[in-house]
This record gives C-alpha cells, structure tokens and sequence, in this order.
C-alpha cells in the first residue's frame, strides 16, 4: 500500500515531512502515527490507515512533497521483504521536480484508492485536475507561475522588479532565487531593507540563539503583514460589564449534571460565554456578519466563530459552527476539544478554514486591552481585554463596584463602516450585560 502526501486544505500544494515517528522495518497499525506533515497553514501528525510493515521511506524528514505523491510503502506484514531505507537522493520526489509516482503506483496496487492525478508542468507547480495552480497575470501582461510566487511571498521580492526568464514573458522560481540573491548581497541602505546576514552582524557580539522559522511561523508572518498593509482597520474599543454574566456562570456550573464519578457534563468558562454571546451579536446585526471577496461582500447566514488558540509554533483559529445555534454546555465543550487538538496537531482543515469573525482573548495573560490583527478574508476581529473590578454610579446616584472588561473591535472598513462597527459593539454588549437574553 503506498502512503500518499494528503491534502490538507483547498489551497496547499505541498507539504515538509518534519519528523518520521516510524523506521523501514517497522510493524504499523492503523492509527499508529507514521510522520508529522507541515504546511504553510498547519503542523499535524498523519497516521496508518492499514496495518503491515513499513517497508519503504521514499520522503525523508525534512524534505518537501506534493500533495498526491508517495512518501512511505507499506507492505503485507507476512511477506513483507527486509526492506531498505531509501535515499533522499534516489527515492525521494523534491517539491521542484515531482514524479508521476502517485498515480501510477496507485494504478497498480488496485486494493488501494486510486490517486487524484498529478499534472507536471516544469514551469508550473504540481497541480490537480479540480484546481487551477496556472500563472497569475502582472501589471504589463507579464506571469507569473505559483511557485515563483510563493518564494517572492516568502522573501519579501516585488514581482515588479524581476526581470523574467521563462517561455513567454514568465517569472519563475529561478528568478524570484536570483533576486533574492542580489538583494542578500547588496549593501543595505535603509533599515527597513537590511538583510538577514546584516541584521544578524548587527548583533555579532551578543549572545543569541538563532531560531529558523518553520512553514507556519513564516506564514503566520507573511499573512498578518499582507493583512495589516492592505486591510484598512480602524478599531472600537467599549468596557462592558460582566457581573451578571459570571454570575450566570457560576449558577450554571453548580447545576451541571454530574455522571457516577461525580465529573460534571460541562464547566463553563467566561470566553465560553462571550463566544456565545459574540455570535448572537453577529445575527443581530447581519449586514456586519460578512466577509470580504474582493469584488463583492459575503454576507454569511451562521455565525462561525474562530477563537485564537496559541501554539507553541504560533497561532491557529479553529472554528465553532453556527454557534449562535448552540447551547452553551455544547460551545463549551466543543472549545475544550478543538483546543486539545489543536495543541496535538490534529485539526482538520475544515476546523480551522472561514469563519465569520475572530475572537482574540489575552484576558488570562492580565492584559487590559489590545487591538487584534483581522485574519482575511474576516472582515472583524474581537480582543477581549482581563475583567476588572472598577467603580461606577449606581441607580440611586450612590457608587457601587462592577466586575468590567475592555473589548477592541477591529474592522474592515470595507465591509464595516464606522456606524456599523458601532451597531455591532453595542448588541454584544448588550448580551454580555443581560446574558440571559442570548439565550432567547
């Protein structure tokens, strides 16, 4: 059985095989966990979906594949041969130049589920039939192929200044690599364009620990500067009083029932509640449930909430589902388990894809408030601040402490306006202060 590199995602062409958790010559079961896959959205583990013996690696750690190609051999454990470990070299398809192996190697084992053919193009990078991974149009007429594209990302290139060398006016990835070559060796003239080597001289003399970026990392910085440098974010910040709230909380935790151990069904927390009540705030105010599509808005129907989760290599925003539909004891318990995935690296990817609006809380962390980054295509995002006890008038003109916390809505001013920005921090508040009419 051969072991293909998987899809994770729409948009991902290839993944980097980190780690092998299994040798050649191992007996594999299904479910045990084979290697860790990353990609420019996610780390996760892949695991066996047959049992036997791992007779060949074909990707070593480290290295780069297409999706659809094959990585590993799995043979019938009672004939299985003392198998070798493959060269990197011989054996292993490099994201460069990909091999016709997937298909033809799931042609001949018919036991297998054929896979999804692979096109080879070597102007292009790997591409399926269902998606179009062709060159994207400049400013003149002139292309560009994906892959040229993705290095120019990564590396800070302006596409503009690259003279091309491919058929037809083409950048390619030869290109975009001699670009960045010259830029490393020129001599800096500006802060904002020093190189790595220069920056790192910079700091020569004191002791450091250099840190590679990994996929995800690299994106997560490549996404937010494109986010924050085209997005035109304006920010509304409100205190909202969240007395009745945690009082809601701690009289629906008492109540919870309770299996023969004596577990409760559920423990609710505050961001439980402001997830609840922040996807009701988006049905109330529709127009500011929407998305931004370049050419047009979408207004989505459900509220899909993502909650920031923070990750040992960075941050990932899995997503709860029309959580305006459910119960709070099912939000709840929802989060607590997309979280523990997401912190053992196996989410899929249509966990953390979309979305309606964020929810950033670094309340835990006694921050008071900060304004978030939107993660596109969202056209909102909410930080939420640390609750506080604070003094305020009461009814009877006397003063009296609150519990209050500081929430920053930031905005896409393309698809929410000032007054619609408003609109919507006003409903969420309304909801946190009277938190039993999110459940109406």
């Amino acid at each position: 059985m051969d072991v293909l590199m998987p899809q994770l995602g729409e948009t991902v062409a290839e993944g980097k095989i980190t780690q092998w958790f299994k040798t050649a010559g191992d007996v594999v079961k299904p479910g045990d966990n084979l290697f860790e896959i990353e990609t420019d959205k996610v780390s996760m583990e892949v695991p066996a979906t047959a049992a036997g013996v791992l007779a060949e690696i074909r990707v070593a750690a480290g290295e780069v594949a297409p999706v659809g190609a094959v990585v590993a051999v799995i043979a019938d454990g009672a004939g299985a041969a003392a198998p070798k470990q493959a060269s990197a070299s011989a054996a292993a398809p490099s994201a460069s130049q990909p091999t016709r192996a997937a298909s033809a190697a799931a042609a001949a084992n018919p036991a297998t589920p054929a896979a999804r053919p692979i096109e080879i193009d070597p102007f292009f990078e790997v591409r399926t039939p269902a998606r179009n991974y062709g060159p994207a149009r400049l400013a003149g007429g002139r292309s560009v192929t994906p892959l040229a594209r993705r290095l120019a990302a990564e590396g800070g290139i302006d596409l503009a200044r690259i003279s091309p060398s491919g058929p037809q006016g083409r950048i390619v990835a030869r290109d975009v690599e001699a670009a960045a070559r010259a830029t490393a060796t020129a001599p800096p003239r500006s802060a904002e364009g020093l190189s790595a080597d220069a920056i790192t001289a910079i700091y020569r003399d004191v002791p450091l620990r250099e840190m590679p970026l990994d996929g995800m990392r690299r994106a997560i910085a490549n996404r937010l500067t494109q986010a924050k440098q085209t997005i035109p974010h304006f920010y509304l910040t409100a205190d909202v009083e969240i007395a009745r709230l945690i009082a809601l909380r701690e009289e629906a935790n008492a109540a919870a029932p309770k299996d023969k151990d004596g577990n409760p069904a559920f423990k609710l927390s505050v961001n439980d509640l402001l997830i609840k009540a922040w996807a009701v705030a988006l049905q109330r105010v529709p127009a500011a449930n929407a998305v931004w599509a370049q050419d047009r808005i979408l207004r989505l129907q459900h509220s899909d909430i993502a909650v920031a989760v923070a990750l040992e290599a960075g941050l990932i925003a899995p997503v709860i589902r029309q959580a305006e539909l459910k119960t709070l004891s099912a939000v709840s318990n929802e989060m607590k388990e997309l979280v523990a995935r997401a912190r053992a690296k196996k989410l899929n990817p249509s966990e953390y894809e979309g979305g309606s609006s964020t929810i950033s809380n670094l309340g835990m962390y006694g921050v008071r408030e900060f304004a978030a980054i939107i993660n596109p295509p969202q056209a909102t995002i909410l930080a939420v601040g640390a609750a506080r006890r604070q003094a305020v008038e009461s009814e009877d003109g006397g003063v009296a402490f609150t519990s209050v916390l500081s929430v920053t809505l930031s905005c896409d001013h393309r698809v929410v306006d000032g007054a619609l920005g408003a609109e919507l921090i006003a409903a969420f508040r309304e909801l946190v202060a009277q938190p039993v009419t999110m459940l109406v």
